[in-house]
């Protein structure tokens, strides 16, 4: 299988109305580039038109494809986009763009710091957090405090959908990822400390999108269970 020097993955669930932007944006920006490239939307079983106008898009324009799987979860889909992905260098990008996507140099060499894992950090120096409400940056911050003492010590802002894995780091972690919900990132990154790859905060520029599928009472409920899922599976050897 030949190879790239950077694949984009897209998870995606009915992302039907915020893709076409994305794409465009991403197709603009990608195309102004002199390495090698691919955007793979992993579709998540969407029950609207995402995987036809990923289709319609990719008619037109080269490097754009979209993978479908049963609908399972953001966890999931990320996995198989990751293992599907050829890039030397694979950045998960989330279908609403909340970074700006000049940021992506920061995530790459020569800007990055050496890491087997950079990533988009609404925490680190020089982070901004544009238009969050403050009630859901406060439950935010109460999160990252259970991720840090439960899972990735150390990393200030785990959940930010915006990360660039080496390709030896991801066909390494993600064969061994069992979460299929939005915990997927603290597991990825847990199992990523205890192998000895290396992580690394870049801060970024973040915008809220009021569409966001992110429920914090819900989804900080089953992350925390998924939390606590994580050290257990550690602890009783299930991890491959």
């Amino acid at each position: 299988m030949s190879s790239c020097y950077l694949s984009v993955v897209i998870p995606a669930y009915n992302e039907a109305r915020r893709l076409p932007e994305t794409l465009t944006t991403l197709n603009g920006y990608l195309g102004s580039r002199s390495y090698t490239w691919e955007v793979i939307v992993a579709d998540d079983g969407s029950e609207d038109d995402t995987p036809a106008i990923v289709h319609e898009f990719a008619q037109t324009h080269t490097g754009f494809d979209v993978h479908t799987f049963p609908h399972r979860g953001k966890g999931a889909a990320v996995k198989q986009g990751m293992l599907s992905a050829r890039g030397e260098y694979r950045f998960l990008c989330d279908a609403d763009l909340s970074m700006p996507i000049e940021f992506l140099a920061r995530l790459l060499p020569p800007e990055a710091p050496a890491a087997d894992i950079v990533i988009g950090s609404r925490e680190a120096p020089g982070a901004r957090r544009i238009g969050e409400p403050r009630r859901r940056r406060l439950m935010g911050r109460v999160f990252n405090v259970f991720t840090r003492l439960l899972a990735t010590p150390g990393l200030a802002d785990t959940q930010c959908g915006f990360k660039v894995f080496t390709g030896p780091a991801a066909e390494a972690l993600f064969p061994a990822q069992t979460l299929d919900g939005f915990a997927f990132d603290a597991e990825i990154l847990f199992l990523a400390r205890k192998r000895n790859f290396s992580a690394a905060e870049v801060g970024i520029d973040w915008h809220y999108r009021a569409e966001s599928k992110v429920r914090p009472f819900r989804d900080g409920w089953r992350t925390l269970r998924d939390l606590l899922l994580i050290q257990w599976r550690w602890l009783t050897r299930q991890y491959c």
